[in-house]
C-alpha cells in the first residue's frame, strides 16, 4: 500500500512536470514562488487547508504547484509547527522542504515592564505559540517555583527585563528553565559579591529593585532612592512605598495615593507591613537591580516627588523635612487638579 502511494505521487508530479507547456519540469520547480520574504506561524494541530490558505494570503504564487509537490512529499502528515521565514526566490520544493524539516526561525522575546503574573502572561503569549491560560497555569503553579528553589511569589523574579532568542513553539516548562538559566548567568561574580553589602538576597534585590523602578525611571537617582530603602530596611522602618500601596489595591492608574489605598490589608503594602513585600510588584530593570547593589550610602529616610514634576525628588532625614516637601507637592498636585 505504502509502494502505491509512494508511485501514485510520483506518477502525480510527472503529470506536473510534462504538463508544462513549453517549459522544462527542472525550470518550474526552481521557479519562484515568493517575491518577498514571508513570515508563517503554524500551530500546533493546524488543518493542512488552513496552512496553504495562509501561504495564498501572504502573496505566495505558484500555490497549484505548492499543492502538488506537497501531496508528492506527503507534507500533510509531516508539516511541523513553528515559525517559518520563507526567503525571497523560495521554489515550491523549497517551501515544502522548510515545513517538513521544521527549520523553524527563532523569535525576539521582549521581556519589561511588566507588573502582574497575569500581565506577564498576557505579554508572552502574544509572543509564543503557547497561550496565556496554559502559560498561567504553569506559572501560578506553586510547583513550578518549588523547582528553582523559590515560592510561587518570587518565581516572577526570575524573568530578567531583556530581549531573548528563543523558539516560537517553546513550551512553559522550557521557557521557565531558560529564564532560570539567564537568572544564574545575570547573577555573575560581580553582582553577587556585592550581595553582602546590602544584606539582601538575590530575590529580595529584584523585590526592592522592582520598588525603586515603580518610584522612579530616573536612573541616576536610583541609587539614591536604594539608599533610602535599605536606611529603612536596616532600622525596622515601614518602607512607605506609593507603588506597592497601588499594587495591593490592583489600580496602576492613580496618580495620587489616598489614606483608604495605604490602608488597603495586603501583605504588598509596605505601609501597613514592615520589611519588603512577598515577591517583586514588576519586573525591573537592570539597571534598578544594580542601583540596589550599589546603593548610595547617605542618611535619608524619606523622598518625595519634586513639585515642579520633573520627575525627580526631594530627599530628607527628618520627618519634619519631609512633611515640608511632601506638602509642597501636594499643593502643587491641588493646583494642577490632580486628584
Amino acid at each position: 500500500m505504502a509502494k502505491k502511494s509512494f508511485f501514485s505521487r510520483a506518477v502525480l508530479l510527472l503529470v506536473v512536470l510534462l504538463g508544462a507547456v513549453g517549459i522544462s519540469g527542472v525550470v518550474i520547480l526552481k521557479g519562484s514562488c515568493v517575491s518577498e520574504p514571508v513570515e508563517l506561524f503554524i500551530h500546533s494541530g493546524t488543518p493542512y487547508s488552513t496552512v496553504l490558505e495562509s501561504l495564498e494570503e501572504a502573496g505566495v504564487k505558484k500555490m497549484g504547484l505548492i499543492k502538488m509537490v506537497g501531496e508528492y512529499k506527503d507534507l500533510e502528515r509531516n508539516i511541523k509547527p513553528g515559525h517559518y521565514m520563507i526567503g525571497k526566490g523560495a521554489n515550491a520544493m523549497g517551501i515544502v522542504g522548510l515545513l517538513k524539516s521544521g527549520a523553524q526561525r527563532p523569535v525576539k522575546l521582549v521581556i519589561n515592564n511588566t507588573r502582574t503574573l497575569e500581565q506577564l502572561t498576557g505579554k508572552l503569549s502574544e509572543q509564543l505559540a503557547a497561550d496565556s491560560v496554559t502559560l498561567y497555569a504553569h506559572l501560578s503553579n506553586p510547583e513550578t517555583a518549588k523547582k528553582y528553589g523559590l515560592k510561587k511569589e518570587e518565581l516572577i523574579g526570575i524573568f530578567v527585563a531583556n530581549t531573548y532568542e528563543v523558539w516560537w513553539t517553546t513550551s512553559p516548562e522550557a521557557l521557565t528553565d531558560r529564564m532560570n538559566r539567564e537568572w544564574k548567568a545575570f547573577w555573575n561574580e560581580s553582582r553577587t559579591a556585592k550581595l553582602q553589602r546590602t544584606g539582601l538576597n538575590k530575590v529580595e534585590v529584584v523585590t526592592l529593585a522592582s520598588i525603586i523602578y515603580e518610584e522612579t525611571k530616573n536612573k541616576g537617582e536610583m541609587p539614591k532612592i536604594a539608599g533610602v530603602f535599605i536606611n529603612r530596611l536596616r532600622r525596622g522602618i515601614p518602607l512607605q512605598a506609593c507603588p506597592t500601596a497601588k499594587y495591593a489595591v490592583g489600580d496602576f492608574t492613580l496618580k495620587r495615593v489616598l489614606n483608604k489605598h495605604i490602608q488597603h490589608p495586603s501583605p504588598y503594602n509596605t505601609y501597613i507591613n514592615r520589611g519588603l513585600p512577598p515577591g517583586p510588584i514588576c519586573i525591573p530593570s537592570i539597571a534598578a537591580i544594580d542601583a540596589v547593589l550599589n546603593y548610595t550610602e547617605h542618611n535619608y529616610l524619606f523622598f518625595c516627588a519634586k513639585e515642579d514634576f520633573s520627575g525627580t525628588h526631594n530627599f530628607a532625614s527628618t520627618n519634619a523635612e519631609h512633611s515640608a516637601n511632601a506638602r509642597r507637592y501636594q499643593e502643587a498636585l491641588n493646583r494642577r487638579g490632580i486628584k
